[in-house]
C-alpha cells in the first residue's frame, strides 16, 4: 500500500493565506442575495443582481428517457456530485433515475443524457451502525438507503437530500475540478462510517488507495476502469475536516473510515484529476479552502448566473422560464474540463501535457452537438468554443484523426459522421479563429480519407451500399455534409482548387440515395434499390433512424433536395406527410425513436432541423406551427419533460435557440433562420460587449404567427439572420398575430437565395431482385433533367466510353454481374438544331455502379421450418440457398438471423442427388449475442415422405471470443443411393451464457448459405 504524506504546516499557512478571501467573497454572495431582484427593465445593475438559477429545475430529464442528473456541478465542470441510484442500464447510463427509491451513495462523475453509461467514479457511502460493504444491487442486504424526493434539494453547483434509512442528512457542493460534501447524523448512537468504493460500477483495470497513518485526514488514490471509455484513468485528493478513528481496507477496492460514535457532523472534500493524485490535490487546494460548504455552493451559484446572463430571456409564463433556464443549464454541463489548474492533461495518447494558454475539455458527443449546441456556444460561449477546437487539434496531433465521440481521453468511436469539421467551420465563419487552420484541414483531410466505416466506398462509388456497410444511408448523408463543411473550410483558408472541388462534388453525393419513385432516401446495394422499402421501417440501413427521420437530412443542400422532390411545394406536401402519418414504426425495436410527431421524432436528433424545412416552401408559417407544437409539448417542467435522452446538451439546446425565435440549420453556414419566439425579449451579451436583443410583440399562446420582423427598426424581409449582424448588436422586433401573414410567405429564406447545383448522379438499375429463376429485365436509369450517357457491361469489366451505351431493357437468361457508368456533358457545350458540335463527355470520377443477377438452382426448393427475425431476412426465404454470401457484419444483409429458436428447413431436389455432405456458414458477433450453433443436425429421405435417423455434429466453438467470425460446419451424409430431401435443423443455445452482458437472455444463431458436396 502506497503512503502518501502531506505537511500540516503548509496545509495550514494555505488556508490562512486564502480564508480570508473566502469569507469575505461569501458576505458578498450573501449581500447581493438580499438584493436579487426580477428585472422589469433591462438594466445592467438589475441584470447583474438577478439570481437566473431560481428557474433551474435540475429534475428535468431524470425520469422516463432523459437520462440527466442532478448532481451539483459547475458550468463546463469536470466533477459531477451526486447521487447514484441504479448501477446499470439504459436508463441508468447517468447513474441516477427519477423513478429509483434508494441512494446507494454520492459519486463524483456524471454523463448528462448520454445512450451509453458510464463514469460515477469514487462512490461514497455514509454508514452508521453495522457497516456494509456490498451494495444492494450485490446484496439484498448492502448499502444504499431508501429516500424521497420531498427531501431532495437540486439547484446548480449543490445537491441535498436525507437518507431515510439512517437518518442522514447529506449536503454537496461542487466548483469545476472539486467538491465538497456535507453529512450529518441525525441519530447519536452507533459508530459512523465512510464507505469509499473504487469497485462501483464500471470493470476496474488498476486501483490505488492510499492512507497515512500520521495523518486521519488525508485520503488518495486512482481508478483506471473499463466501461465505454476503455482505458478511464480518474485520481482523487480526499480530505477530512476531523480525523478518523481506523481505516480499514475491504475486497482490496474498499476503504471503511471509521468514526467515533459522538461524531454529529462529518465534512470531506475531494480533488479530481485526469492526471495524477498530484493533480487532484492541487485541484482541491486552488479551489476550496476550508469546509465551509455554502462558500462553495454561493461561488458556483454566481458562476452560473454568470453564464445565464449572457442570454437574458423574460417570460411571463413561470414555466417556460423553468425550461428555459434548465435548457441553458443543461447545455452547459458538457463539454468539461480535462485539464488540471496548472494546464497538465492526459492526451488520448495516453501522455501527459501541459498547455498553459487554452484549457482542455472532455466529453464531446459531436453526432448530436453539432446541430444545435456547438452554433449555440458560437453567441454565448466563444471563448470556450477556441479552447473545444484547439481540443480537437491536440486530439487528432495525438491520434492522427478528429474525435467522434471523445469521453475522459478515450475515443469511443460511437455513432457515425466526423461532425468535428462542422463545429470547426461554423466557428471560423463565425470569427472564432484562434487555432492553426493549416492543421485543421489536414486534421479534416487525414480524417475524411482513413479507410473505415464506408468512407472508402464513399468517396469512390459516390455512395455506401447496403451490403457495404451497416447504416448505409446515414453514414451517406452524413458524410455529404461533413465533406462539404471541408469543402467549404478550404475554400475560406485559400486551400487548393483541387480539395475545393473534390470535397464540393462529395457534398453532393447524397443524390445517388435520392429515389425518385418514392422520393425518398432508400438504400441500395450496388445497382439495385433494396426491397421491399418501407419508410418508417428502422432497420439497420439508418441510425437510430428509418427513412422519414433521415431523407431530409441534407442541411447544407435544402434547395437542391428540393428541386429533387419537384419544387416547393413538393417539400411542403413532404413534410406534411412526415408530420401527419402514423406514428408506428415498423420494423426493429429502438428506444432512441421518440418525441413522435407522425413520423417526426425530437427525441432523436436527426429529425431536428425538419420543422424548419417549412421556411424553404411557399408556407414558411408552417415552420411556426410546427415550432410552437414542439416547445409546448415535448418540453415539460417535471421529471418526464424531455421526449428523449439530452444527449450532452442538444436537446436543450434546441429548446433554447427555438424558444428565441432562431434556429441554425446548417451549421458552417453563419445564419440563423426564424422559427416561433416566445419570450417578451431575449437579449444576447456577447464577448464583445455588444448586446443583441429580440423582442416579441402582441405575444400569446394562440399568436403564434409572425406578422411582420423589424431590425434596427426597419421593416425586414428576411426569414433568416446572419450572425455578423447579431454580433454587431441591435435589436430584432417580431410582432406576433393568430394567424398567418401571406406576405410573410414572400420573404428571401436563405443566404444562397434559390440556386441550384448542376447536380450528377451515378445510375440505378430498376430491378428490385439480385435473383430469378428464369430472366430477369432491368432498366438503367439517372434522375430527370440530367444530361450525361450511359454505357455498360456484362464481361464483368468497368465500362468506358467506348463501352456499349444503354438504349433499351436489359434481359438476362443466366447470372450476370452488370456494370454500369454515367458520363457527364460538359457545361460548355451546348447543342442545338442550328449549330452542330460534337459533344463531349466527360467521367466524374466515381467507379462503376455494379449488380450481379444470379439465377437461382431450379433443381431445389428450400421450406423453413422456423421463423427468422423480420431484421435479419437475408433477403427472403431463399437467402439460405441464392448463392450470396454474407461479411462479418451481421448488418449488412445477406444474414439470417433467430432469435431464442432454432434455424430449420427441408431442401428438396427435382431430381434425386448423391450428396455426401452439407456445409452452413455462420457467424458469431458475441458482443452482439451471436454465438455459433451449437449442434447441426441432418437427415435425409429416399422418398420425401420418410426420413432417416438425423446425423447430429456438435460444434464446439467457445463462446467468450470476442470479434466477428464466420466459420464453416459440415454434416456427413451417408446415403446409400441418391438421396429426395435433406433436413437441416442448426441449434441455437436458447440464451447468452453465464458472465455475458445478456445472461439469460435469448441468444441469435446467423446462417447463410446452405452448400453440398
Amino acid at each position: 500500500m502506497n503512503i502518501l504524506k502531506l505537511s500540516q504546516i503548509t496545509f495550514f499557512f494555505f488556508i490562512s493565506l486564502n480564508g480570508f478571501s473566502q469569507l469575505e467573497e461569501l458576505k458578498k454572495n450573501q449581500e447581493i442575495r438580499k438584493e436579487y431582484i426580477d428585472p422589469s427593465k433591462n438594466d445592467l445593475n438589475s441584470r447583474k443582481r438577478y439570481d437566473f438559477s431560481k428557474h433551474v429545475n435540475l429534475f428535468i430529464g431524470t425520469g422516463a428517457h432523459g437520462h440527466t442528473h442532478p448532481a451539483a456541478s459547475a458550468p463546463f465542470g469536470m466533477i459531477q456530485l451526486g447521487p447514484d441510484t441504479r448501477y446499470n442500464g439504459w436508463d441508468g447510463c447517468s447513474g441516477y433515475h427519477f423513478s429509483d427509491s434508494v441512494i446507494f451513495g454520492f459519486s463524483h462523475t456524471h454523463l448528462s443524457g448520454t445512450g451509453v453509461e458510464d463514469l460515477c467514479d469514487l462512490l461514497l457511502v455514509p454508514q452508521q451502525g453495522k457497516v456494509k460493504t456490498k451494495a444492494l444491487y450485490e446484496d439484498k442486504n448492502g448499502y444504499g438507503s431508501t429516500f424521497s424526493h420531498k427531501d431532495e434539494k437540486a439547484e446548480p453547483g449543490y445537491y441535498a437530500v436525507k437518507l431515510i434509512d439512517n437518518n442522514i442528512d447529506v449536503r454537496l457542493a461542487a466548483s469545476e475540478r472539486a467538491g465538497i460534501q456535507e453529512y450529518t447524523f441525525n441519530n447519536p448512537l452507533g459508530k459512523k462510517f465512510i464507505l469509499i468504493d473504487l469497485s462501483h460500477r464500471d470493470q476496474l483495470l488498476d486501483f490505488e488507495i492510499n492512507k497515512d497513518e500520521k495523518n486521519k485526514k488525508i485520503i488518495s488514490g486512482k481508478r483506471i476502469s473499463k466501461a465505454w471509455a476503455k482505458n478511464q484513468h480518474f485520481y482523487f485528493y480526499l480530505e477530512l475536516e476531523n480525523e478518523y478513528l481506523k481505516a480499514k481496507l475491504v475486497d482490496k477496492t474498499k476503504l471503511i473510515l471509521e468514526f467515533p460514535e459522538n461524531t454529529k457532523t462529518i465534512r470531506l472534500k475531494v480533488g479530481i484529476s485526469g492526471v495524477s493524485i498530484d493533480g487532484a490535490q492541487k485541484n482541491l487546494f486552488e479551489e476550496i479552502q476550508g469546509f465551509d460548504l455554502d462558500i462553495v455552493k454561493n461561488t458556483t451559484r454566481n458562476k452560473w448566473n454568470v453564464e445565464m446572463n449572457k442570454l437574458h430571456f423574460k417570460s411571463d409564463d413561470m414555466d417556460v422560464m423553468t425550461n428555459f433556464y434548465t435548457a441553458i443549464y443543461h447545455s452547459y454541463l458538457t463539454p468539461t474540463l480535462f485539464s488540471d489548474v496548472d494546464g497538465f492533461y492526459r492526451g488520448n495518447d495516453n501522455k501527459i501535457y501541459q498547455n498553459l494558454k487554452n484549457n482542455r475539455y472532455t466529453i464531446f458527443s459531436l453526432w448530436d452537438t453539432y446541430r444545435t449546441a456547438h452554433p449555440l456556444y458560437t453567441l454565448t460561449q466563444q471563448k470556450r468554443t477556441g479552447d473545444f477546437i484547439n481540443t480537437f487539434l491536440e486530439i487528432s496531433k495525438e491520434t492522427g484523426e478528429l474525435p467522434v465521440w471523445e469521453l475522459w481521453g478515450n475515443e469511443t468511436d460511437c455513432m457515425i459522421g466526423y461532425h468535428s469539421v462542422s463545429v470547426i467551420l461554423d466557428a471560423y465563419r463565425k470569427g472564432i479563429q484562434n487555432f492553426d487552420t493549416k492543421f485543421a484541414l489536414e486534421s479534416m483531410l487525414k480524417t475524411a480519407q482513413k479507410d473505415e466505416l464506408g468512407k472508402h466506398y464513399f468517396a469512390n462509388q459516390g455512395f455506401i451500399g447496403s451490403r457495404n456497410e451497416p447504416e448505409s444511408v446515414s453514414k451517406t448523408l452524413e458524410y455529404t455534409y461533413n465533406d462539404w463543411c471541408i469543402s467549404e473550410f478550404a475554400k475560406d483558408i485559400n486551400a487548393s482548387e483541387g480539395i475545393i472541388k473534390k470535397y464540393a462534388k462529395n457534398g453532393l453525393n447524397f443524390i445517388n440515395l435520392f429515389d425518385p419513385q418514392t422520393k425518398f432516401m432508400r438504400p441500395r446495394n450496388g445497382g439495385i434499390w433494396h426491397s421491399p422499402f418501407v419508410p418508417s421501417e428502422v432497420n439497420f440501413n439508418y441510425t437510430e433512424a428509418n427513412s422519414f427521420q433521415y431523407s431530409l437530412a441534407v442541411p447544407q443542400e435544402i434547395v437542391g433536395l428540393r428541386t429533387l422532390l419537384g419544387g416547393k411545394d413538393s417539400l411542403e406536401a413532404w413534410l406534411d406527410r412526415l408530420f401527419a402519418s402514423s406514428s408506428l414504426l415498423e420494423g426493429r425495436q429502438q428506444s432512441d425513436i421518440t418525441g413522435l410527431i407522425g413520423q417526426y421524432a425530437h427525441g432523436n436528433e436527426p429529425s431536428h432541423h425538419m420543422a424548419y424545412l417549412y421556411n424553404y416552401t411557399n408556407k414558411p408559417y408552417k415552420t411556426q406551427e410546427k415550432v410552437d407544437q414542439i416547445l409546448k409539448e415535448l418540453y415539460q417542467n417535471n421529471p418526464e419533460g424531455l421526449s428523449g435522452n439530452e444527449d450532452c446538451g442538444q436537446m436543450s439546446a434546441w429548446y433554447v435557440m427555438s424558444a428565441v425565435g432562431l434556429y441554425p440549420i446548417c451549421p458552417g453556414k453563419a445564419i440563423y433562420t426564424f422559427g416561433r419566439p416566445i419570450q417578451e425579449y431575449a437579449n444576447f451579451h456577447f464577448e464583445n460587449n455588444k448586446t443583441f436583443s429580440i423582442r416579441t410583440l402582441n405575444n400569446s399562446p394562440a399568436n403564434k404567427y409572425i406578422q411582420e420582423i423589424e431590425l434596427n427598426g426597419k421593416k425586414y424581409t428576411k426569414l433568416y439572420i446572419t450572425h455578423e449582424d447579431l454580433l454587431a448588436g441591435g435589436e430584432l422586433v417580431f410582432h406576433m398575430g393568430n394567424t398567418p401573414n401571406q406576405s410573410y410567405n414572400f420573404y428571401e429564406s436563405d443566404i444562397d437565395g434559390d440556386s441550384e447545383k448542376n447536380l450528377q448522379a451515378v445510375p440505378y438499375f430498376t430491378a428490385n431482385s439480385n435473383t430469378f429463376e428464369d430472366s430477369i429485365v432491368t432498366e438503367i436509369k439517372l434522375l430527370d433533367g440530367i444530361r450525361a450517357q450511359i454505357r455498360y457491361t456484362t464481361d464483368n469489366s468497368e465500362p468506358t466510353q467506348k463501352s456499349m451505351l444503354y438504349t433499351n431493357d436489359l434481359v438476362f437468361h443466366e447470372t450476370t454481374t452488370l456494370k454500369a457508368k454515367a458520363f457527364y456533358l460538359q457545361e460548355s457545350q451546348e447543342i442545338n438544331e442550328n449549330i452542330i458540335v460534337e459533344a463531349i463527355y466527360e467521367d466524374n470520377g466515381f467507379q462503376a455502379v455494379s449488380s450481379t443477377f444470379y439465377k437461382l438452382n431450379k433443381g431445389l426448393e428450400l421450406k423453413l421450418t422456423s421463423t427468422y427475425n423480420n431484421q435479419y431476412t437475408g433477403g427472403g426465404d431463399l437467402a439460405l440457398v441464392d448463392g450470396i454470401n454474407g461479411g462479418k457484419d451481421f448488418r449488412s444483409g445477406p444474414w439470417q438471423g433467430y432469435q431464442g429458436n432454432n434455424a430449420e428447413g427441408i431442401i428438396s431436389f427435382m431430381e434425386a442427388k448423391e450428396l455426401n455432405e452439407l456445409t452452413i456458414s455462420c457467424l458469431q458477433d458475441v458482443k452482439s449475442w451471436i454465438f455459433m450453433p451449437t449442434a447441426l443436425e441432418v437427415q435425409i429421405s429416399y422418398d420425401g415422405i420418410n426420413f432417416e435417423k438425423p446425423v447430429i455434429t456438435k460444434i464446439k466453438y467457445q463462446s467468450t471470443i470476442e470479434g466477428n467470425f464466420i466459420e464453416q460446419f459440415s454434416a456427413k451424409i451417408n446415403a446409400a443411393k441418391p438421396i429426395k430431401n435433406i433436413k437441416y435443423k442448426a441449434i441455437n443455445r436458447g440464451t447468452c451464457p453465464k458472465g455475458h452482458l445478456g445472461e439469460g437472455e435469448k441468444s441469435w444463431i446467423f446462417i447463410d448459405e446452405i452448400t453440398f458436396k
